[in-house]
């Protein structure tokens, strides 16, 4: 494996990036906010397809002000953590479990678990099961799964995700996302941004050169391929019972405005915030307004 790092932060952020062994698999988190000048409360970051741990780089320093200890993981197949070959390993109890082990490794006695995407999808689901306490949740441009469900029946829905069926397919996805000697990937960014000047060069070099290790698209795509072996009783009665916050930028193309509706219905303690104007990469696109938010409802860590 490929040990060569996918981001190299600023020396000045405060942010380093180490590998970190858990059950079986090595990860590669960027970090920032030590134990004895932050406490013991960690704020876990996952990151969405096809994005890296390089997304939550506008939030790292305002999550350390908060007093927060920040770990943001490139979670499996992604940059340099493990990627393993099966497509079954990237199924969710294997994805939920993950984070299990990687807050068993921090060693925090307090967990908030921030996500986006698809680790929006992991980060529901580790609520709902209830895997590992946590403090609180915040989720981004992501449905409550039981809202996808009832969505995903509907044609305003299902349009939009034609992308899922597609991944289904051997081979061509990768063949699509590779394409333009690998700048595919970088240019989906700026294309669906609603602040393109947010993605430029080298960002897309960033996510491109991650996107190019051998075997990273297909381990990317495999999260969509890998949803069949969920188990249909999974989500139980859906219940989240700890406060959650819900930031959805307005302009999504893939995941529409009706996905934040009714969700209170299985999230008795929620806060929904829109973004008029901001699209589905909405921490990258809107990182002043999502650390806002974040400041204001987020207590300060103890």
């Amino acid at each position: 494996m490929d040990r060569n790092v996918s981001w190299n932060p600023p020396a000045d952020s405060g942010i380093s990036v180490r590998f970190i062994e858990t059950n079986g698999l090595t990860f590669e988190v960027a970090e920032a906010g030590a134990k004895e000048s932050s406490g013991n409360h960690l704020a876990l970051c996952l990151h969405g397809f096809p994005e890296l741990n390089y997304s939550w780089r506008h939030q790292i320093a305002s999550l350390v002000a908060k007093g927060y200890r920040v770990w943001a993981p490139n979670l499996r197949g992604y940059g340099a953590t493990d990627r393993p070959g099966d497509m079954r390993e990237y199924a969710l109890n294997r994805l939920t479990q993950d984070v299990a082990d990687l807050i068993d490794a921090s060693g925090a006695s307090k967990v908030t678990l921030i996500a986006h995407d698809w680790g929006g999808a992991i980060a529901w689901m580790f609520a709902i099961q209830k895997l590992r306490p946590l403090e609180r949740l915040i989720v981004m441009n992501l449905p409550h799964p039981k809202v996808f469900q009832r969505e995903a029946k509907k044609w305003r829905q299902l349009k939009r995700s034609w992308y899922i069926y597609f991944f289904q397919l051997p081979r061509l996805p990768e063949m699509l996302l590779g394409r333009k000697n690998g700048t595919a990937i970088g240019g989906l960014f700026e294309k669906t941004s609603s602040r393109p000047e947010r993605f430029g060069p080298e960002v897309q070099r960033i996510y491109n050169e991650a996107s190019a290790r051998p075997g990273a698209l297909t381990a990317m795509v495999n999260y969509y391929r890998a949803l069949r072996y969920s188990k249909a009783d999974a989500l139980g009665d859906g219940m989240v019972d700890i406060p959650a916050l819900l930031i959805w930028g307005e302009d999504d193309i893939a995941l529409g405005i009706h996905c934040t509706e009714g969700t209170e219905e299985w999230v008795r303690n929620l806060t929904l915030k829109r973004l008029r104007g901001i699209s589905h990469w909405v921490q990258q696109d809107a990182p002043d307004e999502v650390n806002a938010i974040l400041s204001e409802w987020l207590p300060q860590a103890e």
